[in-house]
């Protein structure tokens, strides 16, 4: 007979997020999970405390692939960067993302809020104060959870096509022209891109936006 490996937390984690892939938070439960892993259920409580706990864990883990810049760089730089690698990790767990816009998930650990916290600098040393680094960390924030949900439309098909794109032809058959001329040509002339190129070229426009917006 085949031997079990043990189980532990990395792996609990691991069947977390494949059951939350394939079934959406919803469908992620201790019973499930266990299942999943031909344990029981109270074999989990050995690794996690709860489902909280998981997505905790899932959120921090997700958090720790991001790459943090070379603090030598120029602010601009290094905000670009830990956006655009915040965009492409979460983008392969996009159950991730769905948690913590829900409050499903607050991780609090160092770990975690590193990146957090290289933004964070970054826009203090670009000379903005306490109220604008907190209203400059929204838009970062919105931009990267925003244009993550608008690309999957709910954070669980595949970012390799706008999930816009596919109600194009419904728009296009119900809109009058007349009555809506900039939407009706915009939906007719949408240029060939991907979600990842159209992230990137906004997260360029709002720095631009802050550097234009530096106090002197």
């Amino acid at each position: 007979m085949t031997r079990r490996e043990p189980l532990n937390r990395e792996k609990v984690l691991d069947a977390a997020l494949e059951l939350a892939m394939e079934e959406g938070l919803e469908g992620l439960s201790m019973r499930r999970l266990a299942k999943s892993l031909g344990v029981e259920a109270m074999s989990l409580y050995n690794h996690v405390s709860n489902k909280a706990d998981i997505l905790d864990g899932l959120a921090e883990r997700a958090f720790d692939q991001v790459e943090l810049p070379d603090p030598a760089l120029p602010w601009p730089q290094r905000l670009r960067a830990v956006a655009l690698s915040m965009y492409e990790v979460f983008a392969r767990s996009p159950v991730v993302p769905m948690a913590l816009l829900t409050d499903q998930s607050n991780p609090t650990s160092v770990r975690a809020l590193a990146p957090i916290d290289s933004v964070v600098g970054a826009l203090y040393e670009a000379g903005f104060d306490d109220a604008a680094v907190w209203r400059a960390l929204g838009a970062v924030n919105s931009l990267i959870f925003g244009s993550l949900l608008l690309s999957t439309g709910g954070f669980n098909v595949d970012t390799g096509e706008h999930a816009g794109r596919k109600q194009v032809g419904v728009y296009i058959q119900e809109m009058d022209p007349a009555q809506l001329p900039h939407f009706s040509r915009l939906l007719r002339n949408i240029p060939p891109t991907d979600p990842a190129t159209d992230f990137e070229r906004a997260l360029d426009m709002l720095i631009l936006g802050l550097e234009q917006s530096i106090p002197f």
